[in-house]
């Protein structure tokens, strides 16, 4: 089955999704450290003469219940950059920071790593309403396993043993008082962290917290064929799935697969989705053929985005199957780059889907939505998403196609790229530019020290539209093609492979209001600058009739606009960009379908 590749083997090389990561890695570095810490400090009882104003405030604020919650994904995301590109600067700014809670677990009595009181707990003990003190503690639990995993900091591995023995006290008490409060208090995640953590120790407590944590009642449905998720909060339970996937990584046992299998089932495989991907309004999912109904300004919660991309890592990992892979695809472009300002890094919390829409952004330090959290780790696992190893088969399996390079091992090297200049990075002017003006031209470029035999297994996109041309140095390759992927099985040297992937204009409608339809080329979701649902008229439900190709020469991201269209034949005719483009613009995503005689 698909592993993934070490993360210290591959890393992003120029292009759209570098420049997304680098302006989220200057935001990582940014904040304040003492910002970050405060209320980690508050907690412990260390003093501040700061202002309240210069404080991060939102969720952040020292008045909100799930204050904290946001250092837990910065160390998440920090620790990744870490390992990937051997960031000097943000390991330094990380072990300052695990250091600084290090004093706070002492100042709180050796064991306590919150950063809300713990009589928070006492409240989820006696069924009272406190908001989700499960789910912070979470995050600072799981910034500091990720910490211990990919940034090698001992001291928070240390912070989580001592922590471990607060969990394993107040489990042991609820089992006994009021085993509900163990599942109470937004839970989810706990169970991955604690398998995590076991599977990164062997240390027997944390398989005892994981155990503690393996009974949600959602199992339970989900094993009877049941459907627990629709009007239900979407990113509550996406945790459990996780949860699932990592006890059946660490144990084998093909129960805890056949759950995340169901869970996947229900949640993707029988319900529909927006052309985007999504499929919940205001945090919850939305029942199957109802998206209709739901086309508002609170459609597409990010954290449901990131998440179920995670879960369909795991489930490519388990299956080797390729539906996850264009799942993960379709929601790079259309969840991760669109729901992140391409200019200033920051968030929308919902994607709107309404006519008219305006994307509502975070600021850098006033909202700290869970979003917000989850947008900061988004944009640091791209390498780890793009290529996988199957050691069996002796296969490198190319999974998504972003500038990237792969070391394979220890004697090949893999580079892909976009087949044009990327004049963003510098590129001087050319009088001529002999570069393809289209994103799905692609050139590998593979390096093996000695000539090496393996499969270089490529991913052939769901929407490709007709034969791919692959080639390899120049010629048209040998290739078998094994569940939807190109094999190339070969000696490889020195080589050069190109590939073409011709997208078609699409449209994608709501199945229960069939006469509203969006555009897509390829993956991409475009969306129309209008204010509002000015109706295409189609000849024969063909998009071509409506919509007609724009481009012209730039020096930015792609040499050649990408993916933009202009109507035609319309009462007053408009512009579509991939909505990942649009930053405050107004726009429309779905239209209402008219026939052009």
């Amino acid at each position: 089955m698909p592993s993934r590749i070490q993360i210290e083997n591959t890393y992003l090389l120029p292009g759209l999704f570098k420049e997304r990561a680098d302006i989220n890695r200057a935001y990582l570095m940014e904040l304040k450290s003492e910002n970050l810490l405060q209320n980690f400090l508050l907690e412990a009882g260390v003093r501040t003469d700061r202002d309240v104003t210069e404080m991060h405030l939102g969720w952040e604020s020292p008045t909100c219940q799930l204050r904290g919650h946001f250092l837990g994904h910065w160390l998440s995301a920090a620790a990744l950059l870490i390992a990937q590109n051997r960031d000097r600067e943000l390991k330094a700014k990380l072990d300052t920071i695990i250091d600084a809670l290090a004093r706070c677990q002492e100042l709180n009595g050796g064991r306590w790593i919150g950063s809300i009181p713990e009589k928070y707990f006492e409240k989820l003990e006696k069924n009272e309403y406190i908001w989700s003190p499960q789910y912070t503690l979470h995050k600072t639990l799981l910034g500091l396993y990720h910490s211990a995993l990919y940034a090698q900091n001992q001291v928070a591995l240390e912070i989580l043993g001592k922590a471990a023995d607060w969990y394993l006290e107040w489990t042991e008490k609820m089992m006994q008082k009021n085993p509900h409060a163990v599942y109470s208090g937004e839970e989810g995640g706990m169970l991955e962290v604690w398998a995590g953590l076991y599977q990164r120790t062997e240390d027997e407590r944390y398989l005892t917290l994981a155990q503690r944590y393996a009974h949600p009642s959602i199992f339970g449905r989900l094993a009877d064929g049941e459907d627990p998720l629709s009007n239900c909060h979407a990113n509550a339970s996406i945790p459990w799935a996780h949860g699932a996937a990592k006890m059946y990584e660490i144990t084998g046992d093909a129960a805890w697969l056949e759950l995340v299998k169901q869970y996947w089932k229900c949640a993707v495989s029988d319900r529909d989705a927006f052309c985007t991907g999504g499929q919940n309004s205001g945090e919850f999912w939305i029942p199957p053929r109802k998206l209709g109904m739901f086309l508002g300004e609170r459609t597409q919660e990010f954290c449901t985005v990131y998440n179920m991309v995670r879960l369909a890592d795991y489930l490519f990992r388990f299956t080797g199957a390729h539906e996850y892979l264009d799942y993960i695809e379709n929601n790079f472009y259309n969840g991760f780059l669109a729901q992140q300002n391409k200019y200033t890094g920051m968030p929308t919390y919902f994607l709107p889907m309404k006519a008219g829409s305006v994307k509502k952004w975070g600021s850098k330090t006033k909202d700290f939505w869970c979003c917000h959290g989850t947008t900061v780790q988004a944009h640091t696992i791209y390498p780890q998403l793009c290529w996988y190893a199957d050691k069996e088969r002796n296969r490198l399996i190319l999974a998504q196609y972003i500038n990237s390079v792969c070391k394979f091992n220890a004697h090949v090297t893999i580079t892909q790229s976009v087949d044009m200049k990327y004049y963003n990075d510098g590129a001087s002017f050319d009088e001529r530019d002999d570069s393809r003006m289209f994103r799905w031209y692609i050139k590998l470029h593979v390096k093996a020290e000695q000539p090496e035999r393996f499969t270089l297994s490529l991913r052939i996109p769901a929407w490709v539209a007709g034969e791919p041309v692959i080639l390899v140095n120049g010629q048209h390759a040998e290739v078998e093609s094994v569940n939807d992927f190109a094999e190339l099985d070969r000696v490889w040297e020195d080589d050069t492979v190109n590939l073409y992937f011709p997208a078609a204009l699409t449209t994608c409608s709501l199945p229960d209001m069939p006469q509203l339809l969006a555009f897509r080329e390829g993956p991409i979701v475009l969306a129309g600058l209008c204010e509002s649902d000015r109706g295409i008229y189609l000849a024969q439900n063909d998009p071509t009739s409506a919509l007609t190709p724009v481009t012209e020469h730039t020096y930015d991201t792609f040499p050649w606009r990408q993916s933009v269209y202009r109507t035609i034949h319309q009462p007053e005719n408009f512009e579509l960009v991939p909505l990942y483009d649009i930053t405050d613009e107004c726009y429309t995503v779905y239209f209402t379908k008219k026939s052009l005689n």
